[in-house]
């Protein structure tokens, strides 16, 4: 089996798919990080396809091994973005063609069904927590929270703090304490500011805080995760295991967030996992964008021992997939189809094709109109 060509699609704004073509008719589909970036990484795979086109596509670390080594910096998100989604297509070409899917191909899975969450929003906490409500009552255990609707100074007023306690204490009351609730941050806080607003929010006995500063600060995170009783999640942004390494061995945080999409991939994700097992720390992988990248994440987490939580719950692949993966009461059942387990309607995503650029752009201060994280 040789690989013939790759095709990339757009779509949802955020999200890019990747088919991969072989010479035996078997496709396999990735997908790579994105992010309003589509055009480089898909640029990025064009010029990776120079070298794949004649490989056979089962050789997949020697594969990865030789893009992440010969880059001139291992450290390039469009570089290993677009390696994995090329990555998660090779492992679909290899189920596919032996007729497993990737979970068994790893090693067989550790658990029966995957646990997610489900993101919620809402203009205010009464709409938060409604919306809260309509995801436990659609099966959910776990919902995952914002709670700086505004640009966040380095250090705020009492009132502000008290405004984010408001929101998580209306969403609480909405849910009970059998379900959990986490906040993303954002990585909007100074880590000053970070160690107030979670402290404040340390009676609702979070599930965890994620970002609570800038991921590039170790010193600060840990100085974060030791202020507070509330587990301490990052790693979106991380590449690779080294990427983790630091964070792992000084145990900046409790949990952490690698991206499929992000990170190198299927088993790129299951090494770092392997990496933060040593450590007693855990996974609770970031998915944001399409379904596919929930999927392989799924696939990833069946095999690993210290797998919390996964986002993506509401992103099934509804609309994409001819059948979405199953969710039954909080948790998401493996699938036992060849390869990532799921076939792809190509008429919906070709329908479903965006090119389309939204700049991720800044939240600016309406009291003297400096730049924030958005």
């Amino acid at each position: 089996m040789k690989i013939t060509g790759f095709e990339t699609i757009p779509i949802g704004k955020r999200a890019l798919m990747l088919k991969m073509f072989t010479d035996e008719g078997i496709v396999g589909y990735g997908e790579p990080l994105d992010y309003t970036h589509w055009r480089i990484v898909a640029q990025a795979i064009e010029d990776m396809a120079e070298y794949l086109v004649g490989k056979h596509p089962f050789q997949i670390e020697d594969h990865w091994q030789t893009f992440f080594r010969s880059t001139y910096s291992r450290s390039m998100p469009i570089i290993l973005g677009a390696l994995s989604g090329i990555e998660m297509a090779m492992w679909d070409v290899m189920g596919k063609a032996l007729g497993m899917p990737v979970w068994k191909l790893l090693g067989g899975s550790v658990r029966d069904r995957v646990r997610v969450y489900s993101g919620i929003g809402g203009d205010t906490p009464e709409a938060c927590a409604e919306n809260a409500r309509r995801q436990v009552e659609a099966g959910f255990t776990a919902v995952k929270m914002g709670v700086a609707t505004r640009p966040v100074r380095y250090v705020d007023t009492p009132k502000a703090v008290e405004e984010m306690a408001r929101w998580v204490a209306a969403v609480r009351e909405a849910v009970g304490d059998e379900v959990d609730i986490a906040v993303d941050l954002h990585r909007r806080f100074s880590p000053t500011m970070a160690i107030i607003a979670v402290k404040a929010l340390e009676p609702f006995n979070l599930l965890f805080a994620e970002e609570p500063c800038h991921p590039e600060n170790t010193e600060a995170l840990i100085h974060i995760s030791r202020s507070t009783t509330t587990p301490i999640a990052t790693g979106e942004r991380h590449l690779a295991r080294w990427g983790f390494r630091e964070v792992v061995e000084r145990r900046a945080c409790a949990i952490l967030q690698p991206d499929i999409r992000h990170v190198g991939g299927i088993s790129e994700m299951r090494k770092i996992a392997n990496l933060a097992e040593i450590y007693d720390l855990a996974l609770a992988p970031h998915n944001a964008a399409g379904p596919l990248g929930v999927a392989a994440s799924v696939h990833a987490m069946a095999t690993v021992p210290n797998f919390l939580i996964c986002e993506g719950g509401t992103s099934r692949g509804q609309g994409l997939f001819r059948e979405p993966l199953v969710f039954k009461d909080g948790f998401i059942e493996l699938p036992t189809g060849p390869g990532l387990g799921v076939e792809i309607d190509d008429e919906a995503l070709a329908a479903a094709r965006d090119e389309s650029f939204r700049f991720r752009g800044m939240w600016r201060s309406e009291e003297d109109g400096s730049f924030a994280d958005y």
